[in-house]
């Protein structure tokens, strides 16, 4: 019989404890098996009773969440999802704890908004369900290989083709969402500078959360990385990272010349906001066929209408393999629709990028 899935909640308000017992333990698949009030028992607790994942707040007493989460990570490997405050000092702190090996993140005050509490919680348990079975999938599969000698290689290049011709690109758009920031520090130091094309990407975060994660990036990247900001003209070797809250659109400037930023907050009925397929779709109405499009890990399948309709015009696509992924939803939604053109890990990615531009 399988196993319900266990989490640990640590926070140091007995509201929030409270909140989340109530919200995560609804679903008859997942069972809280403990809570503390500050890091020191969290930590102790992680060690204890090896959940399978936590829900780990930022500001506590005695032990603050990040120290906790360096401790967890080095003594008790766990899959970690941060609970943040929506301020400026919490979004930075939250980028550093995605460094750090936290999975994901929610905003902390969104559990106080009753109207959207049920949404909330489905995010929430969706997430736990979607993690915990990714990192099984990955136990596994290390488990195989550690039992065979010698072990085979694995798979890399699994799509028809083993490689992306050099169409001449002039855009690379990214959509990336659960497992993000982090996957993205590993990916964006290694593009090249000669790549000299514009690169747009969405990754579903609240606002301030974006800001925080460009000006991190920025400092690890070869090229520019940014917020983006409306009216901006876009110039190549710059990272654009849409603004939490607001889609992101490029926009041909016509007989002016040039293309620039369209920051707004329409279409107002997406899923997300930013979404994949808004940013994606307009990179595709400027530069046609020559966008490279690229999915990676995430819940859901935003970004598949975007790649459907670049392959109808003769372009194409890069999927992050299951393997790599923290969530292997919206890659997987292109691999089974089957418009990925490679499926690759992700820091092969990169090296793919340099290659084909």
């Amino acid at each position: 019989m399988k196993e319900n899935i266990s989490v640990l909640i640590v926070d140091d308000s007995a509201f929030m404890r409270k909140s989340l017992s109530i919200m995560i333990g609804s679903d008859p698949e997942i069972t809280v098996v403990g809570t503390a009030r500050n890091g020191q028992e969290g930590f102790d607790l992680a060690k204890s009773l090896k959940p399978d994942i936590i829900t780990l707040d930022v500001e506590m007493p005695v032990m603050d969440g990040l120290t906790a989460l360096k401790k967890i990570m080095t003594e008790c490997p766990t899959s970690v999802i941060m609970i943040s405050s929506i301020t400026t000092e919490g979004a930075q702190a939250t980028i550093k704890a995605l460094e750090l090996g936290a999975v994901d993140f929610i905003p902390k005050e969104l559990s106080y908004v009753s109207v959207n509490i049920a949404a909330i919680k489905e995010d929430l348990i969706q997430k736990i369900k979607e993690i915990v079975r990714q990192k099984s999938l990955k136990d596994r599969l290390k488990r195989i290989r550690g039992s065979v000698t010698p072990a085979a290689p694995p798979k890399r290049f699994t799509n028809v083709i083993k490689d992306i011709p050099r169409l001449g690109f002039k855009a690379i758009a990214i959509g990336i969402s659960t497992g993000g920031p982090f996957t993205l520090q590993k990916v964006l130091p290694i593009i090249s500078e000669k790549v000299n094309v514009p690169i747009f990407i969405v990754q579903h975060m609240p606002p301030k959360f974006t800001k925080s994660l460009a000006d991190r990036l920025n400092g690890m990247c070869r090229l520019e990385v940014k917020e983006a900001e409306d009216n901006e003209r876009v110039k190549p070797n710059v990272i654009y990272i849409a603004p939490g809250g607001f889609h992101m659109k490029a926009r041909s400037n016509g007989i002016m010349g040039g293309v620039s930023i369209n920051i707004t907050s329409e279409p107002s009925d997406t899923l997300h906001r930013p979404a994949v397929d808004v940013m994606m779709n307009s990179v595709i109405d400027v530069y046609g066929k020559y966008t490279l499009g690229v999915i990676m890990t995430g819940m859901g399948k935003d970004g598949f209408e975007a790649v459907k309709n670049l392959k109808k015009i003769g372009g194409y696509s890069i999927a992050q393999d299951e393997e790599s992924c923290v969530v292997y939803g919206m890659p997987k939604a292109i691999v089974d629709g089957g418009i990925a053109d490679l499926v690759l890990p992700a820091e092969k990615i990169p090296e793919m990028i340099n290659r084909v531009l």
